[in-house]
């Protein structure tokens, strides 16, 4: 099996890195994609000093991975098997934390590129959070309450086994909300028998944060709001824009925009999309949120609703509706270069990501050589994990903060957040590229850790 040690150890540049990871895991392509991406940006650092590259060479691998079996079993008696994954990826600046996800989708692969994103967000949001991530091939959808118990209580009936409050914090991801946590947590707590913030994104009444469920929509929206401010020079206000994605992220992001004057036209899931011409309206937005948070129907169902929206079968967002700005918020590589040309074509100036890695690596090339502002995942959907680091403080100092305190300083990790990939692109002679000023600031924070802490 080739190792990193096999490449000579006087000098390695980024595409000794890439070849190695290649064919190390020849399969994983999304987390492949991921590496990539942040190598070519931090590739100024990597060039100027070798001590980086060796260090970009450790961060790479992951601290631990762990896969597992899950069984559960189902309404009819029947014993089910799954998947389950928890991906510790980097601990130099704090535990690890990061979301659990629960598609059918899910592989190691995707698990790995996640936690290794995960590793440079939580280091942006100035928070003392590690990286990790994890999840399971688990689809929760049509299945009853009790089975979501059932197959929840098995995965963390093994998973208990190596996070803690001071060594892992999950939270939640796609598949993976309110419901799945509770039920998670108090397995965790029958089987260790202790009461900790081992989770986040708990329901207010047992440990949880108020404005969790909000965060990363609100973070996303405020992110942007600071890229035009910053960039373009323009305010949020009168701007269309187009949403994917129908759960929590797309909800609340729906809802910060029109606090900011902005008309959200649309909302997605992976059947299909809705298209209101006049923008949701605060009550249509509730509409959406029953919907989905409730009833867990679909998209389409919509329609029944609402005698001005039109539902667009098996289509993305993007061609849909012309537009100002695009927040993707559904999931990985859902933006293609035909989906960037698209946004082009509907007068779309700039893309912030609520998603995670929902722009493919030819439609963020396609945004900067056409003048479409890049505001890339690890920062501009960070306040979801900033949010679960303020649960975390709560949790560690067993108080509960208000919904004005915890907004406010959610608010301004944000705004430093932006400030950071900002002054970062200014400083490496790339201004307005967020996405090098991301994946920069991240790295070096991550780096002079891992330099200090030596060998390990």
């Amino acid at each position: 099996m080739l190792a990193f040690s096999s490449v000579a150890a006087a000098k390695l540049s980024t595409q000794d890195l890439l070849n190695i990871v290649k064919k190390r895991d020849p399969a994983q392509k999304e987390f492949f994609q991921a590496v990539e991406e942040v190598l070519h940006s931090v590739q100024p650092v990597l060039d100027s000093d070798q001590k980086y590259v060796k260090v970009m060479e450790r961060l790479i691998e992951p601290e631990r991975a762990i896969q597992f079996r899950v069984p559960w079993l189902d309404e009819k008696g029947q014993i089910q098997i799954n998947r389950g994954f928890r991906v510790q990826y980097n601990s130099a600046i704090g535990p690890y934390k990061g979301g659990i996800r629960f598609h059918p989708s899910v592989n190691m692969s995707i698990i790995k590129f996640l936690g290794f994103e995960q590793t440079f967000k939580n280091s942006l949001t100035s928070l003392p959070m590690g990286g990790g991530k994890g999840g399971s091939d688990f689809d929760p959808k049509g299945k009853t309450d009790a089975e979501v118990m059932r197959f929840t209580q098995s995965f963390m009936t093994e998973l208990c086994k190596y996070i803690g409050a001071d060594t892992d914090v999950p939270a939640g991801d796609i598949g993976v909300g309110a419901r799945e946590i509770g039920y998670m947590f108090g397995q965790y707590k029958r089987i260790r028998n202790e009461f900790t913030g081992v989770l986040t994104g708990k329901g207010f009444s047992y440990g949880g944060s108020l404005i969790r469920p909000e965060a990363t929509g609100f973070g996303t929206v405020w992110y942007t709001v600071e890229m035009l401010k910053y960039i373009a020079k323009e305010e949020l206000k009168g701007k269309r824009v187009l949403i994917s994605g129908s759960g929590n992220v797309a909800q609340y992001a729906a809802a910060k925009c029109l606090e900011y004057g902005a008309i959200p036209v649309t909302f997605s899931d992976s059947n299909g999309t809705i298209y209101e011409p006049k923008g949701f309206t605060k009550e249509k937005i509730a509409e959406v949120m029953h919907l989905k948070n409730v009833k867990r129907g679909r998209c389409k169902e919509y329609v029944k609703v609402s005698k001005t929206a039109q539902y667009f079968e098996g289509k993305r967002p993007w061609g849909v509706a012309k537009a100002e700005v695009a927040l993707p918020c559904a999931t990985q590589n859902e933006i293609e270069l035909k989906d960037a040309k698209d946004l082009k074509k509907m007068g779309v100036y700039l893309v912030a990501e609520g998603a995670n890695m929902p722009s493919t690596s030819e439609a963020v090339n396609f945004y900067y050589d056409n003048n479409i502002m890049y505001g890339p995942a690890k920062a501009a959907n960070c306040g979801g994990v900033a949010c679960s680091g303020l649960e975390m403080s709560q949790n560690s100092g067993r108080r509960a903060w208000t919904r004005e305190q915890v907004s406010d300083a959610l608010h301004l990790i944000m705004k430093n957040c932006f400030k950071t990939c900002y002054d970062t692109a200014e400083k490496y002679g790339k201004p307005g590229n967020l996405q090098l000023g991301a994946n920069l600031g991240g790295f070096l924070k991550v780096a002079e850790a891992m330099l200090a802490q030596g060998c390990v």
